[in-house]
């Protein structure tokens, strides 16, 4: 491994933290590969990222120190695990869930306050993430408050890289998912009809899965979710209140907002970054990486990348959407990215169906950190 290789930035920097967009905007034109201490490697430019994702033998996702199914696996056990994943975000589970997932967006819409400012982060977007989740997964409402407490510590605690609280986080979120598989074995045939019930007849190389391959599964289910789902409706929320002629080119025409969607966060990403590990010498952008080195793919650099995207702030629904990473690419591309369409296309939809207007508030949005995206408060109006 490359040792004393010196900082090219520092992620964790205030003016980093306060525009994480326009931080990276600015390093990917004078250092697409940069590295620093914090995130190893940083990949920004949109071919150098396409280069790592459909290069899985060489940047490996077997980063984690503890086991992470499937995203923290490489092929074979990759290939059978993701077997197993995707078979829960069929078409057919998809359209099965979306009255449930509307009914959900309806209501929350429907109680938010009019005419005065609400931080839609707090009332709409993490409420929504955590209940759709648990009502795809078919967990207890009860859950509810605790995840949303658990999904701040864990933000906390990573962008500290505090290692013992980052611990001690995971093991207290193991502990829900444990109690949940232990009750639903224990009702036997009473055993509530869901997802996570389903998920024990699971058999993985003709063997059933053990109970740490069904936490992993079901915590990167969840994780990802809590954050990105929030995350994606903030960004969206926002951008459609300060871009008022896109606001209403959607309530004009509802069938444009699941591409409006993806264009939206294709500019301001809801997932920051994902990790990877070199298996070989390799050169990237111009820089000599060693095996063992980390490497953190940053969506939202790529994404804007000027040479595929041209001026990256500018909303256009004619792109290709193969040029888009905003669901990743490759062995590993998101599997829930059925799920998150479905589950933003509901709410935008039922949003401007339910209102008149979405303005920005006379309150500055406060930005997320660093693992975070999009807004940590979000006051807008609603009419």
């Amino acid at each position: 491994m490359t040792e004393n290789q010196p900082s090219d930035w520092d992620p964790r920097a205030p003016t980093v933290l306060e525009d994480q967009i326009a931080a990276y905007d600015e390093l990917r034109g004078r250092c697409p590969v940069a590295h620093s201490d914090f995130l190893g490697w940083s990949v920004l430019r949109h071919d150098d990222v396409v280069r790592v994702l459909d290069d899985p033998q060489t940047f490996s996702n077997a980063v984690p120190h503890r086991l992470t199914v499937p995203n923290g696996m490489d092929p074979p056990e990759h290939t059978e695990f993701r077997r197993i994943n995707d078979r829960y975000f069929t078409p057919d589970l998809m359209d099965a869930f979306e009255p449930s997932c509307r009914r959900i967006a309806t209501d929350l819409v429907d109680d938010l306050p009019r005419g005065v400012p609400t931080d839609l982060m707090a009332e709409l977007a993490e409420v929504f993430a955590l209940r759709v989740q648990n009502a795809f997964l078919g967990w207890p409402a009860e859950l509810e408050e605790p995840l949303r407490r658990w999904t701040a510590k864990n933000r906390a605690a990573t962008l500290a890289q505090d290692r013992p609280a980052m611990s001690a986080i995971a093991v207290e979120f193991d502990g829900y998912i444990r109690d949940l598989l232990t009750t639903r074995r224990q009702a036997g045939d009473a055993a509530p009809d869901d997802l996570t019930t389903r998920l024990l007849g699971e058999r993985v190389w003709g063997r059933p899965m053990t109970d740490d391959e069904l936490v992993s599964l079901l915590r990167n289910w969840t994780v990802g979710e809590l954050s990105t789902i929030s995350a994606s409706v903030g960004i969206l929320a926002h951008h459609l209140a300060v871009h008022p002629t896109t606001q209403q080119l959607l309530r004009d025409d509802p069938a444009l907002i699941g591409a409006a969607n993806d264009e939206i966060l294709r500019m301001h990403a809801p997932l920051i970054a994902n990790r990877r590990v070199t298996t070989r010498p390799v050169e990237l952008g111009g820089r000599h990486l060693d095996a063992g080195e980390r490497v953190t793919v940053l969506w939202a650099s790529a994404n804007r990348d000027e040479a595929v995207f041209g001026d990256p702030d500018e909303f256009r629904l004619d792109r290709d959407p193969a040029d888009n990473l905003l669901y990743g690419q490759g062995i590993h591309a998101c599997p829930g990215a059925p799920l998150a369409r479905l589950e933003l296309r509901i709410l935008i939809e039922e949003l401007l169906a339910r209102t008149t207007e979405l303005v920005p508030a006379d309150v500055t949005p406060a930005r997320a950190h660093y693992p975070g995206s999009g807004f940590a408060e979000l006051p807008l109006v609603l009419r």
